[in-house]
């Protein structure tokens, strides 16, 4: 599927229509077609944050039909047997339309077949020389050589990789050592390489290693996600090499092989304790590959860069900060488990999957490419939960809005007794929390009955016991007892109640 999406953000980036064909690896009239139904619908970059890749497809090509597939001979084939005698172009191609024939595939006609085989020769025999512009691309790579780092405490050898970063037009490189090839290694160099030029490029060209590009198939070029959020950040593009073609970036290959021997092949009779060691001294050595002068013309790679420096792009006010994207499925208890820390995710969402991106400081959770939510980032001891209260179904967020205060504010508004019976029924439990939910259900009597007779049925209860429960005020409120009047208290003179006197004791007794 073609990258809409993209298509319009390097075009607002200045990108003309081959660029960014070329970027994408799509046809130009496909750019034009786009940009002009973008024009049409009103769009510009940036979208709305709302709006799906696929949203934005519909959008725009709303009844675009499906192309018919055509089977792609294979060339390699065609080439070999094209070196027999007596084998012509024209009969390979009528072997090719009846094996497309047994397998229900659609083949080319003849003039699509001899065109692609041309194409064929073109890129396997030809070799194009690339004049670059000042300013417009960066090739970056690792060399394949490396350097190592002594463990002081173990005294092993430790492998160290090198990442190389060159400026075409000038020359001008940058290099760097890393202990790994990974996705932060690679971020962070080019990171770096951008601060050691003052400035970016308006493309930067890559090999098809996987912390770059994803897919690089004959349709669509797929990047890596983090690599495409650092261009978003530097405003450039990615333009991945041909698969197998070298030639593409001859001149970041050419700067490895210099490099291998102007710097690794110096360095490699001393030894390194550390990494900070190691890339200190390849940056001296850096310094003087770049300020050596060129052998067949006048200046160097440093007075170049001098020329092409004014033609890079100026650096975004903050350094890209790496994010890691990984896949979730929201709970039942709508939440997702990331890194072992539990994160809300609005209720609706329940069962799907979602894409997570971490950052240092912040969580995002984005479904079919809308961003649905996000957290600040949990840290310390494991199973933590970061919930934001929009995220529950009403009816939890009825119930997590209450409080044992509220519950005693609320009974007190009915009147004293319910207030007792409330705070009875709170204190009644070790942890207060697990009286909510009595006090829920004695809310819930006051609208099934009255305020008044809830009210009297408390001061009922509280008259058999200091502590009573729900149940004890369901029951008084069910049997009517609470409508039954009061019954005075008996009178006495003591403050025991009722008291036997000394006449009592001497009933049935004799007198003398």
């Amino acid at each position: 599927m073609t990258n809409y999406r993209e298509i319009l953000r390097l075009h607002s980036l200045g990108l003309n229509k081959t660029e960014i064909a070329a970027s994408l690896h799509c046809a130009r009239n496909t750019v034009a077609a786009t940009l002009q139904r973008a024009g049409n619908c009103g769009l510009q970059w940036p979208l709305p944050d709302e709006m799906s890749d696929k949203q934005l497809a519909v959008l725009l090509f709303p009844s675009a039909s499906g192309k018919p597939a055509y089977k792609m001979p294979d060339y390699d084939y065609v080439y070999r047997e094209m070196q027999k005698s007596g084998v012509t172009l024209n009969l390979l191609w009528l072997e090719y339309c009846d094996q497309c024939k047994a397998a229900g595939e659609i083949p080319y006609q003849s003039t699509q077949f001899n065109k692609y085989y041309s194409d064929y020769l073109n890129k396997t025999n030809a070799t194009m020389h690339l004049n670059h512009k000042p300013g417009e691309v960066m090739q970056v790579d690792w060399a394949g050589d490396t350097a190592s780092v002594i463990d002081t405490d173990t005294g092993e050898v430790i492998p160290a990789y090198v990442f190389v970063a060159t400026l075409p037009y000038s020359g001008y490189s940058y290099v760097e050592a890393f202990f790994s090839m990974n996705q932060e290694c690679w971020t962070a160099a080019h990171v770096n390489a951008y601060r050691y030029f003052g400035g970016v490029t308006r493309m930067i060209q890559c090999d098809n290693l996987k912390t770059g590009v994803e897919k690089h198939g004959k349709d669509a070029v797929v990047l890596n996600k983090s690599y495409q959020e650092l261009a978003e950040h530097y405003a450039t593009a990615i333009v991945p090499a041909r698969v197998r073609a070298p030639k593409d970036k001859a001149a970041v290959e050419g700067t490895v092989g210099i490099i291998s021997t102007f710097i690794l092949a110096a360095l490699r009779n001393r030894q390194f304790l550390s990494l900070p060691e190691l890339n200190e001294a390849i940056w001296e050595r850096l310094e003087a590959f770049n300020n050596k002068p060129f052998q067949k013309k006048n200046g160097s790679r440093a007075s170049l860069f001098a020329e092409e420096k004014p033609f890079l792009r100026p650096l975004p006010p903050y350094p890209f900060e790496l994010a890691t994207w990984k896949k979730a499925t929201v709970g039942p208890n709508y939440h997702i488990s990331v890194e072992r820390m539990n994160y809300s995710v609005p209720f609706e969402y329940i069962r799907q999957k979602v894409d997570v991106r971490l950052t240092r400081a912040t969580v995002e959770v984005f479904y079919n490419g809308s961003r649905i939510c996000s957290h600040p980032r949990l840290y310390g001891k494991f199973n933590q939960y970061s919930t934001i209260q929009e995220h529950m179904p009403p009816d939890h967020q009825k119930y997590v809005q209450w409080n044992g205060e509220r519950f005693i504010r609320w009974a007190g508004k009915i009147g004293s007794s319910t207030e007792c019976a409330v705070r009875a029924i709170l204190s009644s439990y070790k942890v207060e929390q697990q009286g909510y939910k009595s006090c829920l259900g004695l809310l819930k009597l006051a609208d099934k009955y009255s305020a008044q007779r809830l009210e009297n049925a408390c001061k009922r209860a509280l008259e058999f016991t200091p502590r009573p429960s729900l149940k004890n005020i369901q029951a008084i409120l069910a049997s009517g007892q609470d409508k039954l009047p009061t019954e005075p208290e008996p009178t006495s003179s003591s403050q025991y109640g009722f008291t036997r006197g000394a006449d009592y004791y001497d009933r049935g007794k004799k007198k003398c």
